[in-house]
């Protein structure tokens, strides 16, 4: 299904994308940071993919935070699942209602 709003062509599966929050509780370990690259190769892949939208990680209180740009929290929870650190995370998916921020924005105009 498309959708046609004048010159606008959205595919359904674009217009039906939701943001999801994910934030994940770890405990780094030996064995935790051997897979740390593997799952960087992952992430980094789903960030061109335009999949993730923001990954932040704080080794201060070992939490991450990634938004996702999905269909439901079921996709979410299959793009979590194939990370090689998966079984080591405890994590909540929160669906977002409003996303705002300067990257969001379209750049600021200066003439010269």
């Amino acid at each position: 299904m498309n959708i046609t709003g004048g010159d606008l062509l959205i595919s359904s599966r674009r217009a039906t994308m939701r943001k999801f929050q994910v934030t994940i509780q770890f405990e780094m370990n030996d064995e935790f940071a051997a897979l740390v690259p593997p799952h960087r190769t992952y992430i980094n892949r789903l960030i061109e993919q335009g999949i993730i939208d923001h990954y932040v990680v704080t080794m201060e209180s070992q939490r991450v935070w990634i938004t996702f740009s999905a269909e439901d929290k079921k996709e979410v929870e299959r793009y979590l699942a194939k990370s090689p650190l998966y079984k080591y995370w405890t994590y909540e998916i929160d669906e977002l209602f409003m996303v705002d921020g300067l990257h969001y924005r379209l750049p600021v105009v200066q003439l010269n």
